[in-house]
């Protein structure tokens, strides 16, 4: 028999939605079956799968020991210490990812990622520790590509995750973008739109101008800040966040990223010796419209990334 005690970070959770995190090796097939069976109780009774868990709640499991992890992971210590932070408090961290960084591990399991780096420094100040966790770890609240530089924001909380996953999704925190656009542009600040379709199998994306199938609508603003015979500095401001949306649909539109291999042009990026898109999440700002709870103090307050290598290199002389 197992007990969780719920803490701070547990707490608000549904019982199978707690469980699918705290016993991940427990099929959820069996886990509704233990549920009926009264194998798993709350407080030392039955519960539901739809009860709201709150603090200090017991959960008793009487299963078999071979669901649970004997030991929590911790890859995360085998990543570098380096990490850029722009900003960190007691709830949150926004760090400036370099290029070339993934933010989550992929599927060649390299532990070198922007979430390990994070929980690293977190277990090292003695913020974190995953044994002392039940069904939290810190999280991402966004994510860029690889070869995107840019501001990241990192939840160190279950509360603060639930609040910044909710803002994220009404739009209340505003993501603007720098990147450097071939050709000089008629207009030097629109807002457009088209549709997007995806290719999971080969990770792409088709942008069109009429609705079709599975597409989905993408609108995206910009303002051209710098330009020269050749090139365009532009701000973006994403409306939509789709899959490669910056950089398929500058490219739809005639004015593909500078350095991007998968949809700009090859003869554009050799003449300027650039290997990867020239395109930074330079600018977050918290614009709450609603109650922010425990965030409440980050309300209009905004951060900005390093100067984007591109501006550097192209714009500055």
């Amino acid at each position: 028999m197992r007990e969780f005690t719920i803490n701070n970070n547990d707490a608000g959770q549904r019982v199978d939605k707690f469980l699918t995190k705290a016993v991940k090796r427990l099929p959820t097939s069996l886990m509704y079956k233990y549920i009926r069976l009264k194998r798993i109780k709350l407080n030392g009774k039955r519960c539901d799968i739809k009860t709201k868990l709150r603090e200090g709640d017991v959960l008793s499991l009487y299963i078999n020991d071979e669901f649970f992890d004997e030991v929590k992971e911790t890859d995360f210590l085998c990543a570098p210490s380096s990490l850029d932070i722009v900003y960190e408090d007691e709830n949150i961290i926004i760090a400036d990812k370099k290029v070339g960084l993934v933010v989550h591990e992929g599927n060649d399991c390299n532990a070198d990622t922007l979430i390990n780096r994070i929980k690293k420094y977190l277990f090292e100040k003695g913020e974190y520790n995953p044994n002392g966790e039940n069904s939290f770890s810190p999280a991402l609240c966004n994510r860029i590509d690889r070869n995107t530089q840019g501001l990241v924001i990192c939840a160190k909380n279950a509360e603060s995750l639930r609040i910044l996953n909710e803002k994220i999704k009404n739009r209340e925190v505003k993501k603007k973008y720098l990147c450097v656009c071939i050709g000089k542009f008629k207009k030097k600040a629109d807002t457009i739109s088209a549709y997007l379709l995806k290719d999971e199998k080969n990770n792409t994306v088709k942008i069109m101008s009429e609705p079709t199938k599975n597409a989905k609508i993408i609108v995206t603003g910009y303002r051209i800040i710098k330009e020269n015979d050749e090139l365009s500095l532009a701000e973006i401001d994403l409306i939509t966040g789709r899959t490669h949306q910056i950089r398929a649909h500058m490219a739809f539109i005639g004015h593909p990223l500078l350095g991007d291999g998968k949809y700009g042009r090859n003869i554009d990026n050799k003449k300027y010796h650039v290997k990867t898109q020239a395109l930074c999440a330079h600018r977050i700002k918290f614009d709450f419209l609603s109650d922010s709870g425990i965030l409440e103090y980050l309300n209009g307050k905004e951060f900005l990334s390093k100067q984007p290598w591109f501006v550097k290199k192209l714009f500055i002389k």
